[in-house]
């Protein structure tokens, strides 16, 4: 640690080396705040000098969450991995990850921001979520094991990505709990398209929206389209109707599968007509590659 054990009014950071020595701290400090590449922080504030937390809980040391590891079946990344890490991984990577993060503002912040600080924002479901959602990615929580303190062991968990990226609310991450790994499957998927959605001059008004496509000898195997932002939204249900049939697809499907996404936002507050009409669009534009 490089901090005092007792609280100050100026901001302390501790930089534990290993996960006990975070759960200890962090039960000694129950107030304090993880901090990774700090660019959330930094676009909450909009200040040249930022307000620090009173008790920081830097990650950089802790290496188990910079590792990256790869299976025959599942990639493997660190929550303190960084999104231009992940983008120099190359074709590993699924296409609608790497679209989504190849957009995510300029190479500097890349170079700075964590894929587990884009996806634990708290009010907000940043550009990754989406793509993690569609991919049927899971994430590893780690928590200290239960009635033991400073040199306990952890105990972790997995969720899946659509439970813990569900809205209203902050991520499912439960008190002093702490994302630690993402497993991202590494299933073939024959086409992905990727837009960002936005509102001109408001910001956190739009969001991210991916469409994938499997298919197998012109049959369409399953299809996926997530939308995350202020709201999540995918509806399952209507992704079903089109799983087996061939392609190029009818017409009147494409059209009834677009009727009932209609349907589906017309039941929702949120997004705004701007945003629901732009996730039509893009539905639209998906679908124009497999229709007849």
């Amino acid at each position: 640690m490089d901090a005092p054990h007792s609280q100050q009014t100026a901001s302390q950071v501790f930089s534990p080396a290993n996960f006990q020595e975070l759960f200890g701290a962090w039960a000694r400090f129950p107030g304090a705040v993880p901090y990774a590449g700090g660019t959330a922080l930094l676009r909450s504030q909009g200040k040249r000098v930022p307000t620090l937390p009173q008790n920081i809980l830097s990650l950089e040391n802790l290496e188990d969450l910079h590792r990256i590891t790869r299976t025959e079946r599942y990639l493997e990344i660190g929550a303190m991995v960084t999104l231009s890490q992940i983008l120099r991984l190359g074709k590993i990577v699924p296409e609608a990850l790497t679209r989504c993060l190849e957009n995510i503002a300029g190479p500097q912040l890349r170079n700075l921001a964590t894929i587990g600080g884009n996806i634990c924002h708290p009010a907000f479901r940043l550009d990754a979520s989406a793509p993690m959602i569609a991919l049927d990615a899971h994430y590893e929580l780690r928590s200290a094991a239960a009635g033991i303190h400073t040199n306990a062991a952890t105990q972790s968990r997995w969720i899946s990505a659509p439970r813990f990226s569900a809205l209203p609310g902050p991520p499912a991450l439960a008190p002093q709990e702490l994302l630690t790994r993402i497993r991202i499957p590494l299933d073939q998927w024959n086409y992905s398209l990727f837009r960002k959605l936005a509102i001109p001059g408001i910001e956190d008004a739009g969001g991210v929206i991916v469409f994938l496509i499997r298919n197998q000898k012109n049959i369409l195997t399953d299809i996926r389209i997530v939308f995350a932002g202020e709201v999540v939204l995918q509806d399952r249900s209507t992704e079903s109707l089109l799983a087996g049939k061939k392609l190029p697809l009818e017409r009147r499907d494409a059209e009834n599968f677009i009727d009932r996404w209609k349907t589906y936002l017309s039941a929702l507050e949120h997004p705004g007509e701007f945003i629901k009409a732009g996730i039509l669009n893009f539905i639209r534009s998906g679908l124009a590659v497999i229709v007849d």
